[in-house]
């Protein structure tokens, strides 16, 4: 999509520090780290949030859990623990207009919402 931050990392406009990267997933570092980890992971598809995801697109967001489980694998948080979150929509906190997960960890995160 035209203007789209992520898009442009993607097609390799603007540098990021990639942890994984297949034909459709793209995974790197944020810039701005809610956490000692803080890695992002994007579907190369542009899809603009969770609300416009559409059957086809089921499967791919299957492998992107499949995927950040890898990444938690080879950083080494996997056993230690990992928060991934997903916002949607500028009320729901959505800054970049591309679906994208966050992957938070390398501490304990406080602010526990549901046991």
């Amino acid at each position: 999509m035209e203007g789209c931050l992520f898009c442009k990392i993607i097609k390799g406009e603007i540098p990021s520090d990639k942890v994984y990267e297949d034909d459709e997933i793209l995974a790197f570092k944020d810039i701005k780290p809610a956490a000692p980890i803080h890695i992002l992971v994007i579907p190369k598809k542009h899809i603009d949030s969770l609300a416009q995801l559409e059957k086809q697109d089921e499967a791919l967001i299957g492998r992107i859990y499949g995927v950040i489980n890898k990444i938690a694998e080879e950083q080494d948080f996997l056993d230690k623990g990992y928060r991934v979150i997903v916002n949607c929509g500028k009320d729901g906190g959505q800054e970049v207009m591309h679906l994208h997960f966050h992957v938070l960890a390398g501490k304990e995160l406080g602010g526990k919402i549901v046991g």
